[in-house]
């Protein structure tokens, strides 16, 4: 008899070690995700101070249910978010993050998902409203540093020779304050972070928007990662083609 319970004890032993390993085995895979919260609307605390929403964090959510995975979102400052993607921080950046020919060399994407353009933003009261860039001649400008707005206008002035007083700042949401406050006389930014700030009741416009060359927002991935780039497209053309894609993009849009 004690042999018997013996045996039975043992077998129990195995049985619940296998359930155990298999319980780990199941747990889900995580999604590390870089971002700045502080980009409306695409990622930016909501009331509460502490809880991330927008368009990217969403859309990380999105993606991460069609592969199976946890999501991690990292907040990290914009001046050194790509070095942190680089250093294996994160497995990928969603901020907003344009794709151009400058990060293709050092970095892969994913298919884009959104369309953006610069624009001029300036206060509805003001009698400053610029028309053009080159109206801007003259003017205090603030944009957010090392964005495609900062490269923009940072090329057109070398290229033209316009003298324009620039301001940069590290989070838009500064740049939006500044104007406010009467620091500044306009904004250069994307147009789907002036769609945020302005509209009925709001003090900001749109005076100017760049239409003949739109850029094109892409999940950014460290360099040779075929297959969480393969990955990550397949989630978003499932986004695409079942309509939740489109269904986050008009909350905010």
């Amino acid at each position: 008899m004690k042999s018997v319970k013996r045996i039975f004890a043992c077998c129990l032993i195995v049985v619940l070690t296998l359930s155990l390993c298999t319980a780990c085995g199941s747990k889900k895979e995580t999604l590390k995700v870089g971002m700045e919260i502080g980009y409306p609307p695409f990622e930016y605390y909501d009331t509460d101070g502490t809880t991330p929403v927008g368009v990217d964090v969403e859309l990380a959510y999105a993606i991460a249910e069609e592969l199976d995975m946890d999501v991690e979102l990292v907040d990290t400052a914009w001046d050194g978010i790509f070095a942190g993607l680089a250093k294996g921080d994160y497995d990928c950046i969603m901020s907003a993050v344009t794709i151009t020919p400058d990060r293709l060399l050092e970095f892969d994407f994913s298919d884009p998902y959104i369309q953006n353009y610069q624009c001029i933003v300036s206060l509805k009261d003001s009698d400053i409203k610029p028309a053009s860039v080159e109206e801007l001649e003259g003017l205090k400008v603030g944009y957010q540093e090392e964005t495609t707005s900062d490269t923009y206008l940072t090329d057109y002035i070398t290229a033209s020779g316009a003298t324009i007083d620039t301001y940069e700042y590290a989070k838009v949401i500064q740049v939006f304050d500044e104007l406010e406050l009467g620091r500044i006389d306009a904004i250069i930014c994307d147009s789907t972070v002036a769609a945020s700030y302005v509209g009925e009741g709001s003090i900001y416009e749109i005076t100017w928007q760049q239409e003949d060359e739109p850029e094109e927002f892409g999940v950014c991935i460290q360099k040779g990662d075929t297959e969480l780039v393969e990955k990550i497209n397949g989630a978003l053309e499932t986004l695409k083609n079942n309509g939740k894609l489109d269904e986050i993009l008009s909350k905010y849009f």
